[in-house]
């Protein structure tokens, strides 16, 4: 069974935007910018904002962190919020979720610069996969899954695909990620009978439920290439996928490891999507002081 490492793919992503990067260094242009807002002191949140942190020094990109307690008070945080939304500066908005019950996560959802949506949280972004505009932000995890099977030479178009989850953040996106690149999509979810039948026809199949090991040989198609998007802990402590890599290698062709598959793309995806942002903010400040001279 091959493993398709996260790490070669968020290493090769980071290469060419290092490549564009400095290519706006050495031309004195602006640099892209992410704001990264942040509530509480989750270790989800702060993991991830450690990598993101990480990955944007790595490929060169401006960051700034803001941290705001749990008991924050609403009119605060929408204050600053909106102050960053409509920073010309600023390119890309990583919101990390959930939040608080106090604040208003879905009006948040509605009010984000869609311009700015770097991980496509916005009604706006999710409709532009729906349509299926390749140009459109993604959510960095489903769009990671993509670009880790593209890298891998793993044909997607005309391939049977199964997505054990339907989360806004994984599972719905995606499937319209892969509906977009011509495969066959099944979705299942915790009122699906027989996922087992169903997770066996796939040739792609992705794991994204939420249960440490799950997914064994029972769920997995002689030749299948599996996609593991979990975090988890097992029995011993130790950060695992929804899949037992091990018991599923004697049927499997491919599978992505926990920890070092999508979730080390995830990062890359969202410098590479900073990015569109900034050249997009680009072009429309060119067409608009382009019309004012005119």
């Amino acid at each position: 069974m091959k493993i398709i490492s996260g790490k070669e793919v968020a290493g090769h992503i980071t290469e060419r935007l290092k490549y564009k990067l400095e290519e706006l260094r050495l031309s004195g242009k602006r640099l892209p910018k992410l704001v990264i807002i942040r509530v509480g002191e989750k270790p989800d949140d702060l993991s991830y904002q450690k990598g993101a942190i990480r990955r944007m020094e790595m490929v060169g990109i401006l960051h700034e962190e803001i941290h705001f307690d749990e008991d924050v008070q609403k009119e605060v945080f929408y204050t600053e919020f909106n102050r960053i939304n409509n920073d010309d500066n600023v390119d890309g908005i990583l919101l990390l979720r959930p939040l608080p019950k106090h604040l208003d996560e879905d009006k948040l959802i509605h009010t984000i610069n869609p311009a700015k949506d770097v991980d496509a949280i916005s009604p706006t972004n999710l409709g532009r996969i729906m349509i299926g505009d390749k140009n459109s932000f993604a959510p960095c995890t489903a769009a990671g899954v993509i670009e880790m099977l593209k890298f891998s030479g793993i044909e997607i178009s005309g391939k049977r695909v199964t997505i054990i989850g339907r989360s806004n953040v994984v599972g719905r996106p995606l499937a319209l990620l892969f509906i977009s690149h011509d495969a066959t999509v099944t979705v299942c979810h915790s009122l699906t009978e027989d996922v087992k039948n169903t997770a066996k026809n796939a040739e792609i199949l992705v794991a994204s439920c939420g249960r440490a090991k799950l997914i064994d040989r029972t769920y997995v198609a002689d030749g299948a290439v599996v996609v593991d998007v979990g975090i988890n802990l097992d029995e011993d402590g130790k950060l695992c996928g929804d899949v037992d890599i091990n018991d599923i290698e004697a049927v499997a062709a491919a599978c992505t490891p926990v920890p070092g598959g999508v979730g080390a793309v995830t990062t890359s995806m969202l410098a590479k999507q900073v990015i569109m942002a900034y050249e997009a903010a680009s072009l429309r400040c060119s067409a608009l002081n382009s019309s004012r001279t005119s």
